[in-house]
Order: C-alpha cells, then sequence, then structure tokens
C-alpha cells in the first residue's frame, strides 16, 4: 500500500489539460532606477501581457516584493502570477514572469454564457457529493486550456466524514465540460474564543513524554481548556470525540492535568502547533501560517480509527490510527509542522495540488517540517512520521529524504511517475525533490554528481525563501531549481558555496 500523508488522501483520476509553466527566475538590474512605487515598476515590466491587479506587497529588509495578479477585463487569469523583487532604488532585479499571453485567443471570443448555477450542478455531478461543510462557490476565472485560454467556473465545495475532500473543478463558461479538477482541503467552522487567565498545564504526550503547555482558566466555570492566548491569535485544540463534525469542543480537563490516554492526543497536537507557530517566528520571522498571526486550530480523535491527518484551510486534522499502520497522528512534530507548512503554501505561492506543483507543495511540507524537527525538536532524522508510523516497527516511517527509493518513490527526475493516480503523483514525485533537499542539507553522492552539504537550518532559509519569494501556483520542478539556486545567491551570494550546492542538488537528481 502506498503510504500518503498530506491534505488529502483521495486519489483521483484527472483531465489534466497542458498549462503553462512558469518562467525562470530573471535577476539583475531589469529596470533602470525609479521614484515610482514598487508595484508600478513590476506592472511596467510586464504590460505588453495585460492588466495586472496588486496581490500583496512585502518588505525583505530594504526592498519590496510585489505579487501581481493577471486579469483581462476584470477577470482573474488562473495561476498567472507576477513576482517582482523591487531595489531599494527603484529598480527591479528579480522576476518570475508566470503570465500567460492571452490576448486574441479564439476561445475569449465566446462570452459565459452558463450560469453560476448550472456550473455548480455540474460540479455536483462530476465530484458525487451531495453533504458539504462549505457548499459549493463559483468563481469566473480565465483557464488556459493547452494553447488556447476559455472562460470557466473554479468551483470549490468543502466536505468532511470518512474521506474528506475539498475539489476544485473547472467548468466551461459556454459548454459546461469539466476542463480539470483536483482534491485540495479547504474551509472549516469558525469558533468561539474563552474568556480567562493564561496557565502552564502539565501532560503526557503521544510519545509518553512529561510536557507542558499553556492553557486558558474560564472565568465563568473555572475548568482549563486548550487555548494559548500567547501566540498570535491563538492555539486551540479541539475534540472531535470519534465523529467528523469539526471543529469539536475545545478540549477542557477540571485540574490542568492532563496524563490520560485519551488526552495525549490532544497534548501532542497542542504542543506541536505551539512547537511549529515558534519555529516560523523565531526562524522566518512569520507570524503563523497567514504572517497576520491567524489562529491555529487543531482538533483531534476525528472519526474511528482513521489513518490520516490534513490540513483543511482553516485548521488541522488527526485521526487516532487504527493502532497498527499508525498511532495518534498528532504525535509527530514532522507531522503537524508538515500540515502547518501546507497552510504557509497557501498563503504564500499557491501552489496548485497536481503534477509538478502539487508535488513540490508535498515536498515543501516534508523539508519544512524536517527542518522544523530539527530547530524545536529533539529527534531529528531524514525521515518523514517515524514517530507515528506502525507504531510496533521502529526505525521507519512515510517517506525518507535520504532515500526515497527505499519507499517507492523515485530519486531522479528519470525516474519520476507520468500517471494520473495520486493528483498527478504529487507525493510519489515529491521524492525528487525530498533526494535535492537532503543533497544540499546534508550532502553526498547521487548518480555520480558530489553535493557539499550547507546544513540543515541553511537548507530550511533556503527553501522558504523560495516559496515566499520566487514560487507560484504554476511552478514546475525547473522553476524551483531557479527559484532554489536565486534564493541561496539572495541569501549568501552569487559565486556562494550555497549557491553552488543549490546548483548541484539539482543536478544530481536530473533538474535543470
Amino acid at each position: 500500500m502506498k503510504k500518503f500523508l498530506a491534505t488529502s488522501l483521495v486519489a483521483s483520476v484527472l483531465v489534466v489539460p497542458s498549462l503553462v509553466g512558469a518562467e525562470e527566475v530573471k535577476s539583475g538590474k531589469l529596470t533602470p532606477a525609479s521614484n515610482e512605487p514598487a508595484a508600478t515598476v513590476v506592472k511596467g515590466y510586464v504590460k505588453q501581457k495585460g492588466e495586472f491587479s496588486v496581490k500583496g506587497i512585502e518588505k525583505d529588509g530594504t526592498s519590496s516584493i510585489v505579487r501581481l495578479q493577471q486579469h483581462v477585463d476584470g477577470v482573474p487569469v488562473f495561476g498567472s502570477v507576477v513576482i517582482g523583487h523591487v531595489a531599494k532604488d527603484g529598480s527591479l532585479k528579480a522576476v518570475v514572469d508566470d503570465a500567460v499571453d492571452v490576448k486574441g485567443k479564439p476561445g475569449l471570443a465566446k462570452k459565459p454564457t452558463l450560469s453560476e448555477k448550472k456550473a455548480i450542478e455540474l460540479y455536483k455531478a462530476e465530484i458525487k457529493e451531495t453533504e458539504f461543510e462549505v457548499a459549493p462557490r463559483a468563481e469566473l476565472v480565465i483557464f488556459p486550456d493547452g494553447d488556447d485560454a476559455v472562460y470557466a467556473y473554479q468551483v470549490t465545495s468543502t466536505a468532511h466524514g470518512e474521506t474528506p475532500s475539498r475539489w476544485v473543478a473547472f467548468i466551461d463558461a459556454n459548454s459546461g465540460k469539466v476542463l480539470n479538477k483536483f482534491d485540495q482541503l479547504n474551509h472549516a467552522k469558525p469558533v468561539t474564543t474563552i474568556a480567562g487567565t493564561t496557565y502552564v498545564g502539565s501532560g503526557t504526550d503521544v510519545l509518553g513524554r512529561s510536557v507542558t503547555f499553556n492553557t486558558t482558566k474560564s472565568s465563568s466555570n473555572g475548568y482549563y481548556y486548550l487555548q494559548d492566548s500567547t501566540r498570535g491569535k491563538g492555539v486551540f485544540t479541539y475534540d472531535a470525540k470519534n465523529r467528523t463534525t469539526l471543529p469539536g469542543s475545545l478540549w477542557a480537563d477540571a485540574d490542568n492535568a492532563l496524563n490520560a490516554t485519551y488526552d495525549r492526543a490532544a497534548v501532542s497536537a497542542h504542543v506541536n502547533a505551539s512547537k511549529t507557530y515558534d519555529f516560523y517566528k523565531n526562524t522566518y520571522g512569520r507570524n503563523s501560517y497567514d504572517n497576520a498571526g491567524a489562529a491555529l486550530h487543531s482538533t483531534v480523535h476525528y472519526s474511528t480509527r482513521y489513518n490520516n491527518a490534513f490540513w483543511d484551510g482553516t485548521q488541522m486534522v488527526y485521526g487516532d490510527g487504527d493502532g497498527t499502520q499508525f498511532t495518534y497522528l498528532s504525535g509527530g512534530l514532522d507531522v503537524v509542522a508538515h500540515e502547518l507548512t501546507h497552510a504557509v503554501t497557501e498563503y504564500t505561492a499557491g501552489l496548485v495540488y497536481q503534477n509538478e506543483s502539487g508535488a513540490i507543495n508535498e515536498a515543501v511540507s516534508d523539508i519544512l517540517g524536517t527542518v522544523a524537527e530539527y530547530s524545536v525538536g529533539s529527534n531529528f532524522d531524514w525521515l518523514v512520521g517515524e514517530d507515528i508510523y506502525t507504531p510496533g516497527t521502529s526505525g521507519d516511517g512515510l517517506r525518507s529524504m535520504s532515500d526515497p527509493a527505499a519507499y517507492g518513490d523515485p530519486d531522479h527526475y528519470s525516474k519520476r511517475y507520468t500517471g494520473t493516480q495520486d493528483n498527478g503523483g504529487v507525493h510519489i514525485n515529491s521524492g525528487i525533490v525530498n533526494k535535492a533537499a537532503y543533497l544540499l542539507g546534508n550532502g553526498g553522492t547521487h548518480y555520480s554528481v558530489s553535493v557539499t552539504g550547507i546544513g540543515v537550518p541553511k537548507l530550511g532559509a533556503i527553501y522558504y525563501r523560495a516559496l515566499n519569494v520566487y514560487l507560484t501556483p504554476n511552478s514546475n520542478f525547473s522553476s524551483l531549481r531557479a527559484a532554489v539556486v536565486q534564493s541561496a545567491k539572495d541569501l549568501y551570494g552569487s559565486t556562494s558555496a550555497e549557491a553552488t550546492a543549490a546548483a548541484k542538488s539539482f543536478d544530481a537528481v536530473g533538474v535543470y
């Protein structure tokens, strides 16, 4: 059985269009110095491709990182993003131009005739789901379809149950044809905050360790709740009580000592979410997954003997495992950090969870989950999920970054999976990127290419920057190489050993 740990377990057969891949990172002094606003500088560079709106501007020291979304007559082009790095003097010094030249495409001559209501009906028939946590909603977009582009409805919903899902489908706004679909979870119900005072609780985690954590003592009933109000907008842990309704009940305890067996999943979820928050805040200066202090919500005891964990767009959800293949999935720090990195990805690169961009999405979660284990954990290794997988067997995990082939995953681009299952190999092909990351951090020789390791902290800094600055929704493996190498140059110098090692790590796995 193939072992997955991701935003979703669902494997599906997909209608895969020929989407335009991301351009390589262009760097240097791309425009003259200017007194214009940073967004104007970047818009001017890509103006020949059409109109753009500003998605966001972040400061990077004294320079600015500008993200633009392409539009045509006010309709967004799906996945078409430009990222520009504007220096203090107003010059454009790096750009990722993933905009699509859709001017004059014959498909756009056909104005939408299908209604949103009809698109949603077609969507429901396609995904065969009847009960929704979040009802299907439709947005009109321009969808690049091979050499053409057409108007389409991007329809999304959320369903929870034994196989939670967040199907995203693109419905042609004229013919009603399903142009593409993939499963990418999103959205949960809002929750209530407890008014009270912060205390330090104690308990036993899934691995049997004694730990401490912040709780809130309610001013109304005297119970202690797994609510930590000291980090961002809070860290909250809930009990689904082996049902599938989310988020469940905010975890409450009478004496602030959580040592019962049933408590352990909640203790681990609460502690590991707090550690992951600290990792991103203290290492990269990121204030929660949205960089604005978003609350971290976790639910444990989801369903019965559920062998998975997932991020659904607003919160983390953990099964208890069946006791044989998995134990309580909240027990692995790298698992928690992996899933919360999916959230970071949503708010940065927005990598589409399909094909090579989806494999990058998975690999970045593995990589930064491993870096988190190194930085704030106590049992670092290059395995993923080793603390919660097959509790009766030591020394194994869900995946291996050092030796992906040992778990049936490719470790070189020549061996990549090219089928349609697993959303086009998002878990399978993550092994290629994971191997490159391992070589960059640890060093080694692979396919006769020798890489000098730079250490885990530098590995994390480079991949985090690539995710936050250079990757776009449709980035492919070649785009990732360019993003990682450019990030290494930004951080350590264009002729640095780190930049050389970054390039060599992709040479070793056949990605150019």
